[in-house]
């Protein structure tokens, strides 16, 4: 009996110790950070980001956030990852002045925890990337814009979705899809949009201290004052990645590549040319499967590569170039399909690349005028009329010798005998045999 109590108790004892959720203690917080566009880049560090925190056993991930908005797939992509997390994640825009505009709100809504510092804003979630004019609603009542109505449909149900699930405003939600609407930080806590708000990043983990999240289906109690706060930045491969997946870098690799590899092409051996071009090309294609593009933009710019290097062996005199000029600017006017902030390609940077292909373009016709109005100085036609230099003279024939012309030994015969030394003109070509009448050098040193 007395084995029996020991055994009730310390199942007691054990029953009130255990945790109704999964607690933290000294579990540290991560903080993350984007303050651009989201793209390729940032998905994948927020993705790399919340492997990693789930590794070293970290009790909240914080991912300050600041951005004009970004692609779809990229907002989808975080998204996924935001809920599929044992780690619970809370969007934090900061510091003052930032916004979550666009992807950014379907980003704050899809956390775990959503919260703004004073002076910040989110919305306006339309999506951009079709280009509509006027606003959703008249997008909406033209008939011929069906693609138009399908997209603001989708990324409604989506948000709303994701309101539903984070228990928040979700009529809110969808109306900042539909029309675009923007919130301050404090009508966004008022209209229960975000859940806290918070001047820093001490006050914010002050406010959520003690609080019991479902992450994974799994709860999970926070104990974030004291925690320790380690902030992981972007590394080489975030900014990397940030920087070719940039559209107007992507255009000016592949600029970068063709033309090194025609350099390599025309002046085989030095391998600079086919070395540098060849990365450049890779990474530019690269990064153009990494972003939303056109694939008829692609093509046009390609093509019109193609013709700028053929007018380089071609008899065209600027036709074929010209018209690749043309193909190119279109191409890469049409290059990005979307209208996402921070993924267009300037018009004046589309210019300069036409304006330095046309001088380069411009260059090959100039060298090629100059060249087919230059004499001949090679074979037949370089050989007769030139002045030669005797080298040879037969002991028993002085009417025949050897030559050096155009830095080869030729058979020579004369109508007058020859000299070693003497200067001879060419006058016709028998084979390998030279016809040569003897002259006197010119006062230009002929």
């Amino acid at each position: 009996m007395i084995a029996h109590g020991w055994r009730v108790l310390l199942l007691l004892l054990l029953l009130g110790f255990a945790p109704g959720g999964q607690a933290a203690p000294g579990g540290s917080v991560w903080l993350l950070s984007i303050d651009d566009a989201i793209g390729p880049a940032s998905a994948d560090y927020l993705l790399r980001g919340l492997q990693q925190a789930q590794a070293q056993g970290a009790q909240l991930l914080v991912i300050r956030l600041d951005t004009p908005g970004g692609l779809d797939s990229a907002m989808r992509q975080i998204n996924k990852a935001i809920l599929a997390s044992p780690v619970p994640v809370a969007t934090y825009v900061a510091p003052s002045g930032a916004r979550a505009a666009s992807a950014g709100t379907y980003i704050l809504y899809a956390s775990h925890i959503a919260a703004m510092a004073p002076g910040t804003n989110l919305g306006a979630a339309t999506p951009v990337q079709i280009g509509m004019p006027g606003s959703p609603e008249k997008a909406a009542d033209n008939n011929q814009d069906t693609l138009a109505r399908k997209q603001v449909n989708d990324a409604a149900a989506y948000i709303r979705g994701l309101a539903q699930l984070r228990g928040r405003n979700a009529d809110w939600a969808e109306k900042a899809v539909r029309e675009a609407v923007s919130l301050s930080a404090s009508e966004a806590l008022r209209l229960k949009v975000i859940d806290q708000v918070a001047s820093d990043l001490p006050q914010l983990l002050r406010q959520l201290d003690g609080q019991s999240l479902v992450a994974a289906g799994q709860t999970v109690q926070l104990n974030t004052v004291g925690a320790t706060v380690v902030e992981h930045l972007p590394d080489w491969r975030t900014r990397l990645l940030a920087v070719i997946t940039n559209p107007s870098v992507a255009l000016i690799l592949i600029m970068i590549g063709v033309y090194g590899l025609l350099f390599e092409f025309i002046n085989p051996g030095t391998g600079v040319g086919g070395v540098v071009g060849g990365i450049c090309l890779l990474l530019a294609l690269y990064a153009l499967q990494l972003l939303p593009v056109s694939h008829a933009g692609v093509a046009l710019i390609l093509l019109g590569l193609a013709f700028m290097v053929a007018e380089a062996f071609l008899p065209s005199f600027g036709v074929v170039g010209f018209g690749g000029i043309v193909a190119f600017i279109a191409g890469a006017v049409i290059l990005m399909d979307t209208d996402a902030p921070g993924f267009g390609i300037p018009l004046a940077l589309i210019t300069s690349l036409a304006v330095l292909s046309a001088l380069l373009l411009g260059g090959v016709l100039g060298m090629a005028i100059k060249a087919r109005r230059r004499a001949l100085v090679s074979g037949d036609a370089g050989l007769v009329g030139s002045l030669v230099t005797v080298t040879f003279v037969q002991a028993d024939n002085p009417f025949h010798g050897s030559v050096q012309a155009q830095g080869e030994q030729w058979q020579a015969q004369c109508a007058t005998p020859l000299q070693p030394g003497q200067h001879v003109r060419v006058t016709a070509r028998n084979g390998v045999m030279l016809e040569v009448s003897a002259t006197a050098p010119t006062a230009s040193g002929e």
